[in-house]
C-alpha cells in the first residue's frame, strides 16, 4: 500500500508521517494537521460539521486531562 493510496487507513498515514519526524517536531505535525484537516473538513462539509469535530476533539482533551 502507498502513501498515497486512498483505501490506506489514517491511522497508519499519520503513524507513518509520525516516524519520519524527531520526537521534537511530532506535536507541531500534529498541531498543523489538526488545523488543515478541520479547514479542510470545513470546505467539505461546512463549519457546522467543522465545528462539531473541534468540539468533540477539544472535549476529548478535557477529558483525558481531567483523568489524570
Amino acid at each position: 500500500m502507498s502513501a498515497t493510496d486512498p483505501t490506506r487507513p489514517a491511522q497508519e498515514v499519520v503513524a507513518a508521517a509520525l516516524r519520519e519526524r524527531s520526537p521534537a517536531c511530532r506535536g507541531l505535525f500534529l498541531r498543523q494537521l489538526m488545523a488543515h484537516a478541520l479547514a479542510g473538513l470545513t470546505l467539505l462539509e461546512g463549519a457546522d460539521a467543522a465545528s462539531e469535530a473541534a468540539y468533540r476533539l477539544a472535549d476529548a482533551a478535557a477529558c483525558s486531562r481531567r483523568k489524570t
